[in-house]
């Protein structure tokens, strides 16, 4: 079983909009079964809370399923649970790797490093904003998203 992690700030808005949208796209590639996805947050703030109305509505608009997701805290655990850990922005990245033990550097990405139209970008918090901001993270999301499952799907993690 491969295991992914999509990290956020208070993991409202970004990683898990990502958790939800891999997960869909991981099911239609016939890898649901092999590839675990979850999401976290960098800050416990939102600890216990479902994901934000508006990343719910921005995602539900677009046919992706976010039911069920509870925001929880990055534990330093999820350093051994998780094969490859994604943060959604730079500040994440370089939060998680000063947090990481040596052996599990290698683990923490930038989610859109994947997607070849966005490496080296973050994907921008839309929490508090307007609902194109939502639409916008979005429309990185799909794009880095789609691109992570390609190469899942061309490497099959699970072999």
């Amino acid at each position: 079983m491969y295991r992914i992690l999509f990290v956020c700030t208070g993991n409202i808005c970004r990683s898990p909009t990502a958790e939800g949208v891999v997960r869909q796209m991981l099911e239609e590639a016939g890898l649901g079964d092999t590839i675990v996805v979850d999401s976290a947050g960098t800050y416990d703030g939102h600890a216990g809370q479902t994901p934000d109305t508006r990343a719910r509505m921005a995602a539900r608009a677009r046919g992706w399923a976010m039911d069920g997701l509870i925001a929880r805290a990055f534990e330093k655990e999820d350093f051994a649970d998780f094969d490859l850990i994604l943060g959604m922005d730079r500040g994440h990245v370089r939060q998680l790797r000063a947090m990481a033990p040596m052996d599990h550097r290698d683990r923490v990405r930038l989610f859109l490093d994947f997607s070849d139209d966005h490496q080296g970008q973050d994907v921008p918090d839309p929490y508090g904003r307007e609902a194109e901001d939502y639409r916008l993270a979005l429309d990185l999301i799909e794009a880095g998203s789609r691109a992570l499952v390609d190469k899942l799907v061309a490497e099959r993690p699970d072999r």
